[in-house]
Formats: C-alpha cells, sequence, structure tokens
C-alpha cells in the first residue's frame, strides 16, 4: 500500500482516537506504518494487528506464532513470539490504546501532547528493543508531515 493510501485509512481514526486517548494521532499513524510496514507486513495481513503487540499473558484472545527481530545484547537476533489477532483494524486501534493507556510502564507518555515527544517516551519505556525506535517514528512523522493530523474535534467548520 502507498504511504498516502495507508495514511488516508488510518489517519481519520487515529484523529478519532488521539481526542478520547491523548495518544497523538501523528504517533499512532508513524507507528502503525513502521510496524506494519504500510500495513504490509505478514503480521498485520495475517493478524491485522498494525503494532506489533505481543500476546503476553493478559491477552485473553486469539494469538498466532511468528517469528520477529529483536535487538538483544548489541546484535539483532531472530526469535518467536506470540501476537495478538484482531478482527480489523479498528479493533487494533483500540486495543493499542487501551495497551498503552493501562500499562503503567507508559504512564510518563501521557504527559506528552505532540507525536514526536510521544514516540521518544514510548521508546524510553521500552516498546521496542531497536534502539533507533524512536528516531525511525520521528522520521516518518516528519517525511509524511504527520503532525499536521489533529483530533477531529480540533478541526473547525
Amino acid at each position: 500500500m502507498k504511504p498516502q493510501d495507508f495514511i488516508a485509512l488510518i489517519g481519520p481514526a487515529a484523529q478519532a482516537s488521539a481526542g478520547q486517548t491523548q495518544i497523538p494521532a501523528s504517533f499512532t499513524v508513524a507507528q502503525a506504518a513502521l510496524e506494519s510496514g504500510w500495513g504490509e507486513s505478514g503480521l498485520t495481513q495475517r493478524a491485522k494487528n498494525l503494532f506489533g503487540i505481543k500476546a503476553d499473558r493478559s491477552w485473553q484472545g486469539e494469538k498466532l506464532t511468528l517469528n520477529t527481530r529483536e535487538f538483544l545484547k548489541g546484535q539483532w537476533v531472530v526469535v518467536s513470539a506470540q501476537w495478538r489477532v484482531y478482527p480489523d483494524w479498528q479493533a487494533c486501534l483500540l486495543d493499542h490504546a487501551q495497551f498503552l493507556r493501562r500499562n503503567k510502564r507508559y504512564a510518563a507518555c501521557f504527559e506528552c501532547a505532540e507525536g514526536k515527544a510521544f514516540a521518544k517516551a514510548v521508546a524510553q519505556a521500552g516498546y521496542a528493543t531497536d534502539p533507533n525506535y524512536a528516531d525511525k517514528l520521528i522520521a516518518m512523522i516528519d517525511k509524511y508531515k504527520l503532525d499536521q493530523l489533529v483530533r477531529l474535534e480540533e478541526v473547525g467548520p
């Protein structure tokens, strides 16, 4: 999927979610794009999992086991992991917001009102093992001008 098509598809839902969750739409779209390869990754195709959210013990839904690359002990390794499976992208977006909201380790993220700061905070909290995770998210926000996404209630008539 072309980046502009992906942004057009997921952007409105990210904007609507931002008003309720305080998760900046620019961050949500950038993270979904990065984690899902613009909606084309195997995990996204098979599990509708846009954000690479693993299925931990608390997850009661369907699971899918796939390999992933993790940066561990200073090197990239391939490991097997269980992932959350969703019926559609909307369910994934809702669960992503709940996942961030309910996990205490992400509490500091919600002190950040803009996407780039939120990206740094999420990376610092350990969302991904990639040491360049925040930089990659910020680069997407900049390249695709995702910071222009605002909450729907902020858009005037």
